[in-house]
């Protein structure tokens, strides 16, 4: 809880994507359980909160060689991994936001998909950054195109399953990327 409040909410904004506690199976047929798991769009990452006692200072050898085969085989299953020590927290909590943002970053800026044109590239690379639905306006802003050139381009993007609509039944409100 102290992460999410103290790092992960005040950067980010909202909890998608991400997963407490989540259970995957490595390669030695164990359950293994993650602090938290962020995937968007199938991306595998693990976020590690590490406190000193239960880490570090308590440890006994058995211990301490599972929890480095744990990550070994994460590593091996393409998980990214973000240790944090609740230290780091508590001290330096400004660090611990921008390593959340530059991880977060590295899922969220993936390689867009060739054939786009510019407007439907930008406005791919525009939902990714912003982390939460956007609006039609808010996109002509920034693109510098007209409201309504902008509603069909966004259009385009729901039609190649790229943009779900996040709320509206008549008039879209707002655009989301599709999960």
């Amino acid at each position: 809880m102290f992460f999410l409040q103290e790092v992960w909410f005040p950067v980010i904004g909202n909890f998608n994507d991400l997963h407490a506690e989540y259970e995957i199976r490595d390669y030695s047929g164990g359950y293994r359980y993650l602090d938290f798991a962020y995937m968007p769009g199938g991306a595998k990452g693990c976020i590690e909160v590490q406190d000193f006692r239960s880490h570090a200072r308590d440890v006994d050898s058995a211990r301490f060689k599972d929890l480095c085969m744990k990550q070994a085989l994460l590593v091996l299953d393409d998980w990214a991994i973000l240790p944090v020590a609740v230290l780091s927290i508590r001290e330096d909590v400004g660090r611990c936001k921008q390593l959340v943002l530059s991880f977060v970053g590295k899922f969220l800026s993936a390689q867009l998909l060739p054939g786009l044109n510019w407007a439907e590239a930008e406005s791919l690379r525009f939902c990714r950054r912003l982390l939460r639905p956007i609006e039609p306006k808010e996109l002509a802003a920034h693109l510098g195109l007209s409201e309504n050139r902008t509603r069909v381009l966004l259009r385009t993007l729901v039609g190649k399953n790229l943009l779900t609509v996040a709320s509206g039944k008549l008039r879209y409100r707002t655009y989301q990327l599709r999960k």
